[in-house]
C-alpha cells in the first residue's frame, strides 16, 4: 500500500468528527476524473459523473435496486450475471427482487459471456434491467476487448438496461492496460448513458481495508442512485476521502504492486508450466486451476489444506449450477496470488507436487 496513506489520514483526523457528504467531496472526486483521464484518456465531470462508495462491493450491490425499480413496470427484472462470478452480483439481484439469470463463462466463451449469443437472445434482453460485467474477470482473469465492450454497451443502450462495468481488477494486468468501459463509451458516442463503472483502491492500491471507491457514468442514473445512498447506504469518511484523493493522484506504488504481481505470475510459470490448465491471464491476480486429477474443486481444496497447509477456494463456491447439471465451477480451485514473493514460491511448489 502506498507509504503515505496514515499521513494522509492524520492531516485531516479532526473530520472523523463531521457527517461526510454520502457523494464525496469534491478533492476526491476531482482525483478520479483526473484518474480517468490519465488512464482511458476520458473527460469526466466530477459534479455528475462520480459519487464514491464504501469500496466497489458497495456500488455493486446497491446499484441493482434503483436499475430494476426503474424498469419493474415495464417487466424488467432479469439481472445478467458472468458464470463463475462475484457473489455480490448475485446477492444485490436477489435482494432488489429480481432474476439472476447465469451467462456461462467457460473457456469455450472466452472466460466472458459470448455477446454476440446475448445478442440472439431477444425475449432475455427486453426483461433485462442490469448485466454485470466483470473485466479483467474474477476468478479467470479474461479482459473484455473493446469491440466486445461497445457490443455490450449497444445492447444496453438498445434494450435499454444498466451495463455495470466491474473494473475492480482494471490496474493488474499483464500486457496492455486493460480497456475501460466508459472509455469505449465516450469514444464511439459521446454519451455514457446506460453504463456505470465500479472500482476501488482494494485492488489497485492494495487497500481493502480502506473501503474505498466509487461508481461513474451515467449521469441521469448516478442522479438517482446517489438520492438512494443518501439514505441507504454506508458513508466514506471524510480522512478516508481526503486520503483517497491522494492515492488516486499516486502511480508509483502501483507500478511497483504491478511488478510485484508480474513475478509471482513468473513463479507460476516456472513452477506450473501446463498442470491444471494453467494459463497466465491478461489481468487480475488468481489462477484458476482445474482439478480433476484431484477428486474436482472441493475434494483438492481439502488436499491441499491438510497435506499441504495451501488454502483456495473451491471453483464451484464461484459458479451457479443448475437443476439439471453441475456446477461449471466444480472442478476448479481459485488460487490468490497476494502473498509476499517466498511465500507464493512454496505454496505453488506444494501445489506443483500433485501432479508430479
Amino acid at each position: 500500500m502506498p507509504d503515505f496513506l496514515v499521513a494522509k489520514l492524520t492531516e485531516v483526523a479532526d473530520q472523523f468528527a463531521r457527517y461526510p457528504l454520502i457523494g464525496g467531496s469534491d478533492d476526491v472526486r476531482v482525483a478520479i476524473c483526473w484518474w480517468h483521464e490519465r488512464r482511458y484518456g476520458i473527460s469526466l465531470d466530477p459534479g455528475r459523473n462520480v459519487i464514491i462508495s464504501s469500496g466497489s462491493r458497495d456500488g455493486l450491490v446497491t446499484a441493482v435496486l434503483p436499475a430494476i425499480k426503474g424498469r419493474a413496470d415495464e417487466g424488467k427484472r432479469a439481472v445478467l450475471i458472468p458464470n463463475p462470478f462475484y457473489q455480490c452480483y448475485a446477492a444485490g439481484a436477489v435482494i432488489a427482487g429480481g432474476e439472476p439469470v447465469y451467462l456461462p463463462a467457460d473457456a469455450e466463451a472466452g472466460f466472458l459471456p459470448d455477446i454476440d449469443n446475448l445478442a440472439k437472445d431477444r425475449e432475455l434482453l427486453r426483461r433485462t434491467a442490469a448485466y454485470y460485467l466483470c473485466s479483467p474477470s474474477n476468478p479467470q482473469g479474461a479482459v473484455a476487448s473493446p469491440d466486445y465492450l461497445a457490443k455490450a454497451i449497444t445492447l444496453a443502450r438498445q434494450y435499454d438496461f444498466m451495463l455495470f462495468a466491474d473494473e475492480c481488477y482494471s490496474e493488474v494486468y499483464s500486457g496492455a492496460p486493460p480497456p475501460g468501459a466508459l472509455e469505449i463509451a465516450l469514444n464511439a458516442t459521446g454519451s455514457l448513458a446506460n453504463v456505470v463503472a465500479f472500482n476501488s483502491l482494494s485492488k489497485r492500491s492494495n487497500l481493502p481495508g480502506l473501503r474505498s471507491g466509487f461508481c461513474a457514468g451515467d449521469p441521469d442514473f448516478l442522479e438517482i442512485f446517489e438520492r438512494f445512498r443518501n439514505v441507504s447506504a454506508p458513508q466514506v469518511p471524510l480522512p478516508v476521502q481526503h486520503a483517497s484523493a491522494a492515492i488516486w493522484d499516486d502511480e508509483r506504488h502501483v507500478e511497483a504492486s504491478r511488478a510485484l504481481y508480474q513475478a509471482k505470475f513468473g513463479l507460476a510459470d516456472e513452477l506450473l508450466g501446463n498442470r491444471f490448465g494453467y494459463r497466465r491471464p491478461a489481468g487480475g491476480f488468481f489462477l484458476w486451476l482445474e482439478m480433476g486429477q484431484m477428486g474436482g474443486g472441493e475434494a483438492a481444496t481439502v488436499t491441499l489444506w491438510k497435506r499441504s497447509g495451501v488454502k483456495v477456494l473451491p471453483g464451484a463456491y464461484l459458479t451457479h449450477a443448475s437443476s439439471d447439471a453441475k456446477s461449471p465451477g466444480e472442478p476448479f480451485v481459485r488460487v490468490a496470488l497476494v502473498e509476499d514473493l517466498a511465500t507464493t514460491r512454496r505454496a505453488l511448489e506444494r501445489i506443483a507436487q500433485f501432479d508430479s
